[in-house]
């Protein structure tokens, strides 16, 4: 027998009440306005502002700024009420929240704070849906948690605190582990295209930039038959689509990519690459091109990794960093015989394929470890509900 089990055993054999938010804390604030006084964006207390801002936001995000005074000087645990909802943490030291949190300091003679903080994950905080989601204060007040006697919270934090730690070092340790498996490739892939003996030529010299003909905001919406995309969804989900028929014309009428070739993000992330499909898509003009060229020339799949390397020149004169059709007309890549970029690309698609069947498992390794974590904490902060007598 587990100490839990035994502490259940003896302490609450029936069960263990339940019982509102409201009635287990000492204070349930919402967050103010601003101080007069701050220091937006301060990432570490100064002497003159030593007190952090708290807004919503997870984790570092969360951190408003600094102030030359505070609202909240005890434990307490934050909750986003808008945005991020329901996203907790718990607090130490002298701080103040503002506008869009909401702050819970916990009654210690009936429950911790970090009891509370845990047991908040398992509510399932919610927030209403009409107009802009949020999460009120009389809404929150009403969650109902369970509350065993505090031995027995004190061993469950204890147990759930090892296990988060022990999480967290597996999950530093795998995502480590990651990052080095991507540099090792991006090293190997440099290596494998620098090329030295081979000619350089530029860009404009085997094709000439294409793009798309422009798609005016009135010919999308939020939904139809083709997809539309623009920088900020290239290479991601579409959020604006086009109609079939538009589709047709302009793909017979203009420029459209063949299937293969290589398309380029020339503002936003620059030099995002995504394979053109064949799919039904359209692609926002100027922000997003391609290299019309002969095959018999380079192949798409070599551009393609070329690509990687980043070997742009951007343009930073005007207002936004751009690539304009004469940065890319003009950047050099090492041009080697047909075999040779057949042999490159095959060594690298190998080595991409290694790379990719690495990161996936680790990602699903530390996926697993999450709902590992989240199942065993459930598990630990679910009990018998104890009948009251009325």
């Amino acid at each position: 027998m587990s100490e839990l089990d035994r502490l259940v055993a003896e302490l609450c054999p029936d069960g263990v009440e339940y019982a509102a938010i409201k009635d287990v804390c000492s204070d349930l604030l919402v967050g103010g306005d601003l101080p007069q006084n701050f220091a937006k964006g301060q990432k570490s207390p100064s002497e003159e502002f030593p007190y952090p801002i708290y807004s919503n936001g997870t984790e570092e995000s969360a951190l408003y700024g600094y102030t030359e005074s505070y609202r909240i000087e005890k434990e307490a645990i934050t909750i986003s009420a808008r945005g991020t909802i329901g996203f907790h943490a718990i607090r130490s030291g002298k701080f103040t929240p503002i506008v869009r949190l909401i702050t819970l300091i916990a009654d210690e003679s009936k429950i911790t704070t970090k009891f509370l903080n845990y047991a908040l994950s398992v509510v399932g905080l919610e927030g209403v849906t009409t107009g802009i989601p949020s999460l009120t204060l009389p809404m929150l007040k009403k969650y109902k948690i369970p509350i065993p006697p505090l031995a027995i919270q004190r061993e469950i934090v204890r147990i759930l605190d090892n296990f988060t730690e022990l999480t967290a070092k597996l999950t530093v340790k795998l995502t480590a582990e990651l990052t080095a498996r991507k540099k090792q490739y991006e090293y190997y892939r440099n290596e494998l295209l620098a090329l030295p003996n081979a000619p350089r030529v530029s860009l404009g010299e085997i094709g000439r930039v294409a793009m798309c003909k422009r798609i005016m905001k009135a010919e999308t919406s939020p939904d139809g038959d083709v997809p539309f995309y623009k920088i900020g969804t290239f290479g991601k989900s579409p959020d604006a689509y086009i109609s079939a028929k538009t589709y047709e014309r302009y793909r017979r009428d203009y420029s459209f990519p063949n299937k293969g070739d290589i398309l380029i993000s020339a503002a936003g992330t620059i030099g995002r690459a995504v394979i053109y499909d064949g799919e039904a898509s359209y692609y926002q003009d100027s922000n997003i091109v391609w290299l019309e060229h002969d095959e018999s020339q380079v192949i798409n799949k070599y551009l393609y990794y070329c690509y990687q390397l980043s070997p742009w020149h951007v343009s930073s004169g005007g207002t936004i960093a751009r690539l304009y059709n004469d940065n890319i007309s003009k950047t050099e890549i090492p041009l080697p015989s047909l075999p040779i970029q057949r042999e490159l690309v095959r060594i690298l698609d190998k080595f991409d394929t290694l790379t990719t069947d690495i990161a996936s498992g680790i990602l699903v390794e530390i996926e697993a470890r999450r709902k590992q974590y989240e199942y065993y904490r459930d598990k630990l902060l679910t009990f018998e509900r104890k009948e009251v007598e009325t």
